[in-house]
């Protein structure tokens, strides 16, 4: 196990996780570092630098997830996946804790999980191997067209795979009465909201 390997490694901290299925659900995020997707609206673009961010070796990370005392770690970013996750993902589940991705599904996937939330952009398209590995497809919408061009990941995805759409957080009051609309057409998708946000959380 390469517990030597490093991370560019932006923050880490425990918080509930404030999106999609797992809302609610205590964690401890791993935020790294770099991001080459670019979303205009991004809420943590000091992320995207690769070299901003200090490099930190998996023992350590390992070391202070179990140390919080929760069960899983989620791995976010920037942009995760422009990492090699494996030696990350082993050492993690080797020490009892549940492994969670955020990613755009942008880059190759790597890392062995117990929960993938693929949530694809625009900016960069998606990978066709990220879609049979979702457990949740989660879409950011800004507007209108966001609508059905979820849809065109949805088609991809394989049978049982949880849908949710999100409103971007300073288009929410725009984009939510058309959102609603297409949840009660459209049952198979659910609503995931920010509410880390609402609460105050990181």
């Amino acid at each position: 196990m390469k517990t030597h390997a490093t991370y560019p490694v932006m923050e880490r901290f425990p918080t509930l996780q404030g999106e999609g299925a797992w809302t609610g659900h205590a964690s401890w995020f791993i935020r790294l570092g770099g991001c080459d997707v670019g979303c205009a609206w991004c809420d943590v673009k000091e992320s995207w630098p690769v070299e901003a961010h200090p490099r930190v070796d998996v023992a350590t990370l390992v070391e202070e997830a179990v140390a919080s005392g929760l069960p899983r770690a989620v791995v976010t970013g920037g942009e995760p996946c422009m990492h090699d996750l494996g030696a990350l993902t082993e050492a993690l589940q080797a020490a009892g804790l549940a492994t969670h991705l955020e990613t755009s599904g942008a880059h190759p996937a790597s890392g062995s999980w117990d929960w993938i939330t693929l949530s694809p952009k625009k900016f960069k398209p998606c990978r066709d191997e990220w879609y049979t590995l979702a457990d949740e497809l989660k879409v950011v919408v800004v507007n209108t067209h966001d609508l059905s061009w979820a849809d065109t990941h949805a088609a991809k995805l394989c049978e049982g795979t949880a849908r949710f759409l999100q409103p971007e957080w300073d288009r929410r009051e725009a984009v939510m009465a058309p959102l609603l609309d297409k949840l009660q057409r459209e049952p198979t998708w659910r609503l995931s909201l920010q509410t880390h946000k609402f609460i105050g959380l990181p």
